[in-house]
C-alpha cells in the first residue's frame, strides 16, 4: 500500500492534466468548431460561455494554476449545465444525456480538494515563497 501512497501526487497531476485536456477539447470544440465540435455564436447564452469557461478554467486546471478555485469554477459550470439542460429531460443522467456533465462536476469538485499534485505551477510558485521565507537572513559584520 506504500506503493500507492508514495504516488499518489504524481497521480493526482496526471489525473488534473488529462481532466484539463478533456475539458479544453470540449471548449475548443463548442468556440472554434475543432475535434468535430458543433460551434456556437459568439457569445450566445449559455453555450459559448460555457465553452469559455471550459477553454479558460480547462487550461488553468490542465497547467495546474489557481487549479484549487478553476476547478471549483469547472464544476460548478457543470452543475448548471447538468440542472438546466439535461435535468429537464429526466432526472437519470442515462436517459438524459447528462452522464459527462455529471462526471466533470464531480471530478473537477474531487480535484478542487485534492489540489493539484506535484506537477504544477501552484506547487511552483507554492515552493518557490517557502524557499524565499525560510532562507537565513545574512549577518551584518558590525565594526
Amino acid at each position: 500500500m506504500r506503493y500507492f501512497e508514495q504516488g499518489k501526487e504524481y497521480v493526482i497531476s496526471l489525473y488534473r492534466i488529462v481532466l484539463g485536456l478533456l475539458f479544453v477539447s470540449h471548449g475548443l470544440g463548442t468556440i472554434f468548431g475543432l475535434f468535430g465540435g458543433k460551434q456556437s455564436a459568439v457569445g450566445a447564452w449559455p453555450g459559448w460561455w460555457a465553452a469559455a469557461i471550459q477553454l479558460v478554467a480547462g487550461a488553468l486546471v490542465l497547467i495546474g494554476l489557481f487549479t484549487r478555485v478553476a476547478a471549483l469554477l469547472c464544476s460548478g459550470s457543470m452543475a448548471y449545465a447538468y440542472f438546466t439542460v439535461h435535468m429537464p429531460k429526466s432526472f437519470f443522467p442515462i436517459l438524459n444525456g447528462g452522464e459527462a456533465s455529471v462526471q466533470f462536476c464531480w471530478a473537477f469538485l474531487l480535484l478542487a480538494f485534492l489540489g493539484p499534485g506535484v506537477w504544477s505551477i501552484d506547487r511552483m510558485i507554492r515552493r518557490g515563497t517557502a524557499i524565499r521565507i525560510s532562507a537565513p537572513v545574512p549577518q551584518t559584520a558590525e565594526a
